[in-house]
Formats: C-alpha cells, sequence, structure tokens
C-alpha cells in the first residue's frame, strides 16, 4: 500500500463576515450549525418542490379526467397518474438539482480540517443536493444513460463506456471515472473520511479499464490504476494507491497473488 500525502490543510480563520460566522460557530457549534443546516434543507424543499410541480400539474389534470369513466377506468388511470407524476418529478429533478450545484462546485475543494468549519459548507451543501436525488429517485435510473447524466452533471468526470451500476456515490464532484470503468452492483465510492477526530476530503481516481466489483468500498484520497480490479465485498482503505493491472481484495483490500486467483 503506498500513502498518498494529504494535501489542502485548511486553515478556517478568515476575516470579515466568513471569520465572524467561524468565530459565532466555535462558540455556539450545535445552535449555529441547526440554524445553517435547517436554512440548507428549506431551500431544497424549495428546489425539490419545484421540481415536483410539473408532475403534480400533469397528475391532477390526468385525476380530474379519470372521473368520467367508470371504476373500472377510473382508479386504474388514477394509479397511472400517481405515479407518471412522480416519474415527471425525477426526470425534472436531476436537472434542476445540479443547477444550483454549478456554483457549489467553485468551492468544493479537498480539505482535511474540523467538521464544523465554513471550509467544509460546499461539500455539505454538494451532498445535501447529491442526497435529494439520490434517496428520492436515482434507483430508477440505475444503471441508465440517465443516471450518468446526473452526476455528470453533478460535477463527476466520466469517461466514454463507463457503467456506474450503484446508487451509494457521495462527493461526485470530487470523484474522476476514466474510460471503459465498470462500478458493481451496490458497490460504494465516497471521497471523504475520518481520521483523528478530522474530516478529509479527499478525490478518488479510477483509471481506464478498472473494475470496481459488487458491494465494493472505495474511501477518500484513493486511486485505481488502469486495468485493475478491486474484488466483490473488500474496502479499499483511504489514501490506498492501486497499480495497474493489480487485483485488490478483502477487508482491508490488499494485493492478491495472481497464483491464489487460479
Amino acid at each position: 500500500m503506498k500513502p498518498r500525502e494529504d494535501t489542502h490543510l485548511k486553515d478556517s480563520a478568515h476575516s470579515g463576515l466568513r471569520g465572524w460566522y467561524e468565530r459565532l460557530l466555535r462558540r455556539h457549534e450545535r445552535l449555529i450549525l441547526t440554524v445553517t443546516l435547517l436554512v440548507f434543507y428549506v431551500l431544497i424543499a424549495l428546489l425539490l418542490g419545484l421540481a415536483a410541480a410539473p408532475g403534480i400539474r400533469v397528475a391532477l389534470s390526468v385525476i380530474a379526467a379519470s372521473t368520467r369513466f367508470s371504476p373500472f377506468l377510473e382508479y386504474p388511470l388514477k394509479g397511472f397518474a400517481l405515479f407518471l407524476g412522480y416519474l415527471i418529478y425525477g426526470f425534472t429533478a436531476i436537472v434542476l438539482i445540479p443547477l444550483p450545484n454549478l456554483i457549489v462546485l467553485r468551492f468544493l475543494k479537498p480539505f482535511r480540517g474540523p467538521y464544523l468549519s465554513t471550509a467544509v459548507f460546499a461539500w455539505y451543501v454538494h451532498n445535501i443536493l447529491t442526497y435529494s436525488i439520490r434517496y428520492t429517485f436515482l434507483d430508477w435510473i440505475t444503471p441508465t444513460p440517465f443516471n450518468l447524466f446526473f452526476y455528470r452533471f453533478m460535477g463527476m468526470k466520466i469517461g466514454e463506456r463507463t457503467e456506474i451500476n450503484s446508487c451509494n456515490i457521495s462527493d461526485p464532484g470530487l470523484i474522476e471515472l476514466e474510460d471503459d470503468v465498470t462500478i458493481g452492483g451496490s458497490a460504494t465510492i465516497i471521497a471523504h473520511y475520518a481520521m483523528g477526530g478530522y474530516l478529509v476530503i479527499a478525490p478518488v481516481i479510477v483509471r481506464k479499464n478498472a473494475t470496481i466489483g459488487l458491494r465494493a468500498t472505495i474511501l477518500g484520497g484513493v486511486e485505481i490504476g488502469q486495468g485493475a480490479k478491486v474484488l466483490p465485498n473488500s474496502m479499499v482503505l483511504p489514501k490506498t494507491i492501486i497499480p495497474a493491472g493489480e487485483t485488490w481484495g478483502g477487508v482491508p483490500a490488499s494485493r492478491i497473488d495472481s497464483n491464489h486467483q487460479a
């Protein structure tokens, strides 16, 4: 296992409005963090409500029209209307939710420091936006070109012919998947981890032709080399570099000898 050095250690002691907020956060951390997160959640609710509006409009129109028919047709039409409205919501949301994320991406950077810091707010918002789709719609479009569209729109770098058969993705704006990468079903990729009481946000890079197996877990700061394989149910620890062409497996993952594979 080859370590990678933590970079971009941020000193969050800034002057001006940000510095004032930072001091207030450290003095009344639970209260200020709660209020700040509630503001974020209200904004997400507004965005999701806006995304739901077209589906609600269509669903209500179909439900109103269904009353003209006998109960034999009326209730199936109402059921169809509800699920059609949900699908319209989902496809609207994967376009709408990434739009504010375009601003967030400008502030999303690798980081090592305390959880309670204004330096991590972009990371919080980025993941709140990601999870709003992950937990309401993403399962329906995985794996299809639509989930790749969403992840790209959220800032993930995705090469040609790459497939992502998982919704367990955090920090997409800090993940790079090159050409012909395969992400197996229910695999987890997160570009952050905790260490020594600090939050570490570190990019994940998966090179060409690499394969991440079923339910494998890739943590922040990992780089997987070209043509390398991570076996199913394995966990690749932070800052690990897997050389090109090698096969790794286990918890924690380590190199698997070719004779052992046979």
